[in-house]
């Protein structure tokens, strides 16, 4: 038990901390396309980044969904590579079909990475919106300034 808690607890703090950096990365590139983001016009400006954010949310979680599903695959739970990534992205984005169960040995993994999941797209919603919301607000102020 105190096994799958310590290696549990291992991956949501890996794979938070890879959405942490990894939205710190998009922040900074952001920022250095700010002349260009708040010139007019602003609202296909606003799609694009939006399309970027979007894409780069999908790459953050499909890298957490492989670190699981690579975890499976060492501890030799399950027998194929896309088993361990089905049961990963189906235990990730908590839809639970049930069609594939962990061993009991190794169940609460199961438990964790579904509580991963939904850490994971409350922190990247959260970003994502913030993003735009910056984005927007940025946008607002230098079209203020030039009326």
């Amino acid at each position: 038990m105190f096994v799958q808690i310590a290696l549990g607890s291992a991956l949501l703090v890996l794979s938070v901390m890879t959405a942490g950096i990894s939205f710190w990365i998009l922040e900074w590139r952001l920022a250095r396309l700010r002349p260009w983001l708040t010139k007019a016009p602003h609202q296909p400006k606003l799609m694009v980044v939006l399309c970027v954010t979007a894409l780069w949310v999908l790459i953050q979680m499909t890298v957490a969904v492989w670190m699981w599903a690579f975890t499976f695959m060492v501890l030799g739970i399950f027998e194929t590579p896309e088993t361990s990534v089905y049961f990963a992205l189906v235990a990730f984005t908590t839809l639970g079909f049930g069609d594939i169960l962990l061993p009991i040995e190794w169940r609460l993994l199961g438990g964790m990475a579904s509580m991963n999941g939904l850490l994971n797209i409350g922190l990247v919603t959260a970003a994502m919106v913030e993003t735009l919301r910056q984005l927007r607000l940025q946008q607002m102020a230098i079209m203020d300034r030039d009326t």
